[in-house]
């Protein structure tokens, strides 16, 4: 009798680790959103997304009341060439709407559903993103192993989450800075400095970029130099407010040089000169990356322009394209985006700076690539691929 409870007991302990259900959120896991266990996740009142072995990917929603909904274009559709119109649900007799399409290239999708024209974040999906627009839900498809982007079984460094008072607006903001696994205070690091696009806010590089396991892997890979990552807020005005595009690259930058710089070099063992610096961002980030770095190369020598660029270059960027000497004090610049972006109107801003700097002789690196458009997908492509492994190699 008391062998049958020892055994009975110790698989009740033990199968819990054994199995996990979809959205478990009990792991780190790569492909959250297999269901192993035919488990709703907590508090949903059904599975969605569900993500099968074959990349297929089948969305549900209770809705018995609506009249339509639909997966509406996004990066789902960009990355997988689903077209450019909305994808309709059936709906059953029990009420609920289900679609399945696929399969998708394994990556990390944002999408909305829209209900009656409504947009909302799927309901059953715990993967949600906090940004500094509305939310959405993200989609992992999953391949047969971790991807470069995921939580490995490598050495991990740290992400820590500064807050602060900036007298620039006059509040309270934040900052996230990523540390090496190799981190060690009597060494001195260079420092990236990563900032978000129109709609983000710091933890997105670390939520959606995945930026900390990009680096991680990079480093277990012995294809990166260890460096710190800083990643400030730069939503620095509101993004609707009718002067952004005037105030905000003065602004950000005053935030760089009186907070930003002055609190990582104060809390943390950096280079601290233009050298030791990397500026680099998406979309407005990549502006700002771009408008203030370039007139910045007291602070920064290292650039990254994701996704982003500008039509008028020879005209807006004629102090740095002009400059005499701009080789020598620019140690790398690295402009890239993805390859379906090339092929839409986000290629006109990107193309045209790359052009403007060979035109100048200036040097630097252009990169189109990856299965994305203007979304994550591109950015965490750009930066494992490319930018991390090339950045401060020549130095």
């Amino acid at each position: 009798m008391k062998k049958h409870i020892l055994f009975f007991v110790g698989f009740v302990l033990l199968s819990p680790f054994a199995i996990r259900a979809q959205q478990a959120n009990v792991n780190l896991d790569f492909n959250p959103h297999k269901n192993t266990e035919g488990l709703n996740p907590f508090s949903a009142p059904l599975n969605s997304p569900e993500v099968h072995d074959d990349q297929t990917v089948t969305f549900r929603l209770r809705a018995p009341e609506a009249t339509k909904v639909v997966l509406p274009p996004g990066a789902i559709h960009t990355s997988n060439d689903l077209g450019n119109e909305p994808i309709p649900f059936v709906k059953g007799e029990d009420g609920i709407w289900s679609l399945t399409i696929g399969p998708l290239i394994p990556d990390m999708y944002a999408y909305h559903f829209h209900v009656d024209g409504v947009q909302i974040p799927d309901p059953s999906n715990t993967y949600a993103a906090f940004t500094a627009m509305p939310p959405y839900s993200q989609l992992v498809v999953h391949g047969n192993e971790p991807a470069y982007y995921d939580a490995r079984n490598v050495p991990h460094g740290n992400v820590t989450r500064h807050v602060y008072y900036s007298g620039v607006t006059n509040g309270q903001r934040e900052l996230y800075v990523y540390t090496p696994p190799c981190y060690d205070p009597k060494e001195t690091y260079p420092v990236l400095y990563l900032v978000g696009g129109s709609g983000e806010l710091p933890s997105n590089w670390v939520y959606d970029g995945r930026v900390n396991f990009i680096m991680d892997n990079l480093l277990a890979e012995d294809n990166a130099v260890p460096m710190i990552i800083a990643i400030p807020n730069n939503q620095i005005i509101h993004r609707n407010h009718p002067n952004h595009a005037e105030l905000t690259f003065d602004l950000f930058e005053r935030e760089l040089r009186e907070h930003v710089i002055p609190l990582v070099d104060k809390s943390y063992a950096t280079i601290d000169s233009p050298k030791g610096r990397a500026i680099s961002g998406l979309s407005m980030g990549g502006r700002h990356s771009m408008f203030i770095g370039f007139r910045s190369l007291d602070l920064f020598a290292n650039f990254g322009i994701l996704s982003a660029g500008d039509s008028d270059a020879e005209t807006s960027l004629a102090h740095f394209l002009n400059d005499p000497d701009v080789n020598d004090k620019v140690d790398y610049l690295f402009v890239g985006q993805g390859t379906k972006e090339a092929t839409s109107f986000f290629n006109h801003r990107c193309q045209a700076l790359h052009e403007a700097l060979v035109n100048h002789n200036i040097d630097h690196e252009y990169y189109i690539g990856g299965h994305g458009g203007h979304d994550w997908g591109t950015w965490r492509h750009l930066l494992y691929y490319r930018f991390l492994p090339n950045l401060w190699k020549s130095n």
